[in-house]
C-alpha cells in the first residue's frame, strides 16, 4: 500500500507541476487552487509512504516519478524537445528509480 501511496504522490507532482504552468504564476485562480490542493495531497500522500520506506528511496522515486512525468508531459503538452540526447537522460533518471526500488536496501 505504501508504494502505491508513492506512485501516486509521484502522479501528483506530475499534476502540479503542469497546474503552476497552466496557473500562469499563480494569477489565474481556478487553476491556482487546484494546484495548491494536489500539492497538499501529493506531501501528504509522501509522508503516509515514508513512514514505513527509506526516506532516500521514497524520496528518490517521489521526484524521479515527478521528474519524468513532467518532462513528457512538456513533450505532449508544450512541444517541448524530445531531442535523442533528452530521452537518453530521462532513460537514466528511470533506471536510477528501478535501481532504487531493486538493489539492498542495506
Amino acid at each position: 500500500m505504501n508504494w502505491l501511496m508513492l506512485i501516486v504522490a509521484g502522479l501528483l507532482e506530475v499534476c502540479w507541476a503542469l497546474g503552476m504552468k497552466y496557473s500562469n504564476g499563480f494569477t489565474k485562480p481556478f487553476a491556482s487552487v487546484a494546484t495548491i490542493v494536489l500539492i497538499v495531497i501529493s506531501l501528504f500522500l509522501l509522508n503516509q509512504a515514508l513512514r514505513t520506506l527509506p526516506v532516500g528511496l521514497a524520496y528518490g522515486v517521489w521526484t524521479g516519478i515527478g521528474t519524468v512525468g513532467t518532462v513528457i508531459m512538456g513533450i505532449i503538452l508544450f512541444g517541448e524537445s524530445a531531442s535523442p540526447a533528452r530521452l537518453f537522460c530521462i532513460a537514466l533518471i528511470v533506471a536510477g528509480i528501478i535501481g532504487l526500488r531493486i538493489l539492498p536496501q542495506g
